[in-house]
C-alpha cells in the first residue's frame, strides 16, 4: 500500500527556486559585497554573452575560475546566507500548505545558488536534505574549492527535479515548480509539457510567457493563491476568505494574467485554519 493510499492525501511535489524566488537577494551580490568584489554583475553579463555556462551558473563558475572569488571558503557561504533578505512568511506557507485537507506537499528548494547559502540562509525552515544548491568539493587542508560537483542550472534543474519526482513516486502531473528567472525556462517547459503547475513570481518575460500563472508579492504566502486555485480548486471567494481568516487580508488582488498582490496583516499574525466547508 502506497503511502497515499493508507493516508488518503493526494501526494504533491512543490520545488522553489531560491535566489529572488525566497529571497530579495542574488547569492552572488551579496558575496561580492560582503568580501568587497566589485563588478559581479559585469562579470555575469560578459558570461551570458559568450553563452559559456548555463544560465544560472554564473555564480559556481566564478567561485572556481575568477581570481578574485577563489579566496572564498566554506564559511564564506554560510556567512552570506545569513545576510540574505528572505520574502516573508515562507515557514507560515508551508504550514498552510500541510493543512489542506486532500493533499499532503513534499517541500524542496532547487537553486543554482551554493547549497551552503541556502541552508544557512533557510536554517530552522527547511531541512537540509530538502536544499538542493551547487555542491562543491572543497581542499581538506586549504579550504579552497577545488571542483563542482552538481550545479542545478538549466537542464540540470530538469535532471534533480525528476530524480525527485521519482524517488516519491509521484506522476508528472503532481509537480508544481516556483521560479523566477531564465535559469527556470528549462524545468518549467518541462513541468508545464508533462501537466504540472508552474508559477512564476517575477515579470521576467522569458518565464511569464511560459508560466501557468504569475504572481508578483514580497510575501510567500502570494504562492498560495495558485496553488490553492489550480490544485485545490478554490474560487476567488473562498481564497480571500481563507487569507481573512488568518488575519491576512488580499490587498491590490488585480487577476489577470498576473496575480499582483499585497497581503497586510490586519491582526496579530494567526495561521488561518482551512475549513471544510469551504471546499
Amino acid at each position: 500500500m502506497t503511502s497515499e493510499q493508507s493516508s488518503g492525501k493526494r501526494e504533491m511535489l512543490l520545488v522553489s527556486d531560491f535566489d529572488q524566488t525566497l529571497s530579495f537577494n542574488d547569492s552572488g551580490i551579496v558575496l561580492s559585497e560582503m568580501l568587497g568584489i566589485g563588478g559581479f554583475e559585469h562579470r555575469v553579463g560578459g558570461l551570458a554573452k559568450i553563452h559559456l555556462i548555463q544560465q544560472g551558473g554564473e555564480l559556481p563558475y566564478l567561485l572556481l575560475h575568477d581570481p578574485e572569488f577563489r579566496r572564498v571558503r566554506k564559511e564564506h557561504l554560510t556567512a552570506v546566507g545569513k545576510r540574505i533578505r528572505l520574502k516573508a512568511n515562507i515557514r507560515l506557507m508551508l504550514e498552510l500548505l500541510q493543512q489542506l485537507d486532500d493533499y499532503r506537499f513534499s517541500f524542496y528548494v532547487v537553486s543554482a545558488a551554493p547549497e551552503e547559502v541556502i541552508q544557512s540562509a533557510l536554517e530552522g525552515i527547511v531541512a537540509p536534505e530538502n536544499i538542493c544548491g551547487t555542491q562543491f568539493r572543497y581542499h581538506p587542508v586549504t579550504g579552497e574549492i577545488e571542483s563542482i560537483i552538481r550545479v542545478p542550472a538549466g537542464y540540470g534543474k530538469v535532471v534533480v527535479v525528476e530524480d525527485l519526482r521519482t524517488r516519491l513516486g509521484l506522476g508528472h502531473d503532481r509537480i508544481v515548480y516556483v521560479g523566477d528567472g531564465s535559469s527556470d525556462v528549462n524545468v518549467m517547459l518541462h513541468v508545464n509539457r508533462l501537466d504540472g503547475l508552474t508559477i512564476a513570481v517575477s515579470e521576467n518575460p522569458f518565464i511569464t510567457q511560459i508560466a501557468k500563472r504569475t504572481v508578483l508579492s514580497d510575501d510567500a504566502l502570494g504562492v498560495l493563491v495558485p496553488i490553492l486555485q489550480d490544485v485545490a480548486g478554490w474560487n476567488s471567494m473562498q481564497v480571500r476568505s481563507f487569507f481573512n481568516s488568518g488575519g491576512f487580508p488580499l490587498q491590490n488582488w488585480g487577476q489577470v494574467r498576473t496575480d499582483w498582490l499585497t497581503i497586510r496583516t490586519a491582526a496579530p499574525a494567526v495561521a488561518p485554519e482551512f475549513d471544510g466547508g469551504l471546499q
